[in-house]
Formats: structure tokens, C-alpha cells, sequence
């Protein structure tokens, strides 16, 4: 994690978890995972030698050949073109298309629709559909609200692999199906 979404997290007012965002009891700490890093041993990618993952930190801050190691990681990927981020449409976060307050992830826009939309009638496109490969940037939902009720209880990103080949998908369900009987 960053520092800033890290320090986000753990906020005196609710220490939350940087993955799950469970909150977190306070003061207590992971003992068998500290005894774990005391006792493995690994060995410094530089230098070649052994320490235990505790001292591998202070080891790396002072060791030469290992920011020499790093450094060569990291001229390696940068010298990889990077991706034209244009190409890949925003599916994090949304406009509401009723007012066109901006930067909705798709349960804020949900709730806010919810709680100041609820009896607006106009036909919009939906902008969590039309982000969706299949999504039609064009379609009106007769019922936004319902649409937004049933379609979107849940974020796509958990289910969907957006770069997978739908045939491919297909084949693997069919097999899987298959599998399960």
C-alpha cells in the first residue's frame, strides 16, 4: 500500500484493514507471525547473504549490492511501453446521470440515486452499464431505479474477467458443468 491509503486505514477514529476494511481490534498483534519472520532465514538478493527475515530490512537499506539489485529491476519494467491508459474505459467510478455529480463508485451512486432521485421518471443511461464491454452507451432504461436495484447489488469487477475471451468462458463453464455432475 501507499502511505496515504495506508494512514487512511488506520485513522485513530476506525483502524480498518487495507484489504477487507474489517475493522481492527487495537493493540493486538500478530505473535506467531512475528516468531515466524524471527525464525526464517533467506538470503539477500545482492549479496548473497543468509540473514532472517527480521534483519532483512536494515540489511537492505545499507546494502549496496542489493539497491544495485533493485535498481536493475526497476530500469527492466520501466523500459516496458506502458499501457495506453485511454484505451481502457473507467468502470471505478461514475457520474449520476440524473444531476452529473461526478465520481460515484457504484454504491454511492446507488445510494445517492436512492436517496435524491427515487421519484424522477426521466429515461437515462445507466453509466455503470454503458462502462461494461457489452453495454450500450445509447440504451434508456424505462426504470432506472429498478434497474439500479436489481443490476447493481453487487460489483461486476468480482465476477467478470473483462480481457477473457467470451468463447474461452463459454468452453470453461461447459467443462466445469460437465465436471460437476
Amino acid at each position: 500500500f501507499c502511505t496515504p491509503c495506508l494512514q487512511e486505514c488506520l485513522k485513530p477514529k476506525k483502524p480498518v484493514c487495507g484489504v477487507c476494511r474489517s475493522t481492527l481490534s487495537p493493540g493486538s498483534r500478530a505473535l506467531d507471525l512475528e516468531k515466524q519472520i524471527e525464525a526464517t532465514e533467506t538470503t539477500c538478493n545482492g549479496c548473497n547473504k543468509k540473514m532472517y527475515l527480521s534483519k532483512m530490512r536494515s540489511h537492505a537499506a545499507s546494502c549496496s549490492k542489493y539497491q544495485n539489485y533493485i535498481m536493475e529491476g526497476v530500469k527492466a519494467v520501466t523500459k516496458e511501453p506502458l499501457h495506453n491508459t485511454r484505451n481502457f474505459p473507467n468502470r471505478f467510478t461514475f457520474p449520476c446521470p440524473y444531476c452529473s455529480e461526478k465520481n460515484f463508485d457504484q454504491e454511492g451512486l446507488v445510494e445517492h440515486c436512492k436517496t435524491l432521485h427515487s421519484m424522477d421518471a426521466k429515461q437515462v443511461v445507466c453509466p455503470i452499464c454503458a462502462s461494461m464491454p457489452w453495454g450500450d452507451p445509447n440504451y434508456r432504461s424505462a426504470n432506472f431505479m429498478e434497474h439500479l436495484q436489481r443490476r447493481h447489488r453487487f460489483s461486476y469487477d468480482t465476477f467478470v474477467d473483462y480481457d477473457a475471451d467470451e468463447d474461452d468462458m463459454m468452453a470453461q463453464v461447459l467443462m466445469r458443468s460437465l465436471r460437476d455432475k
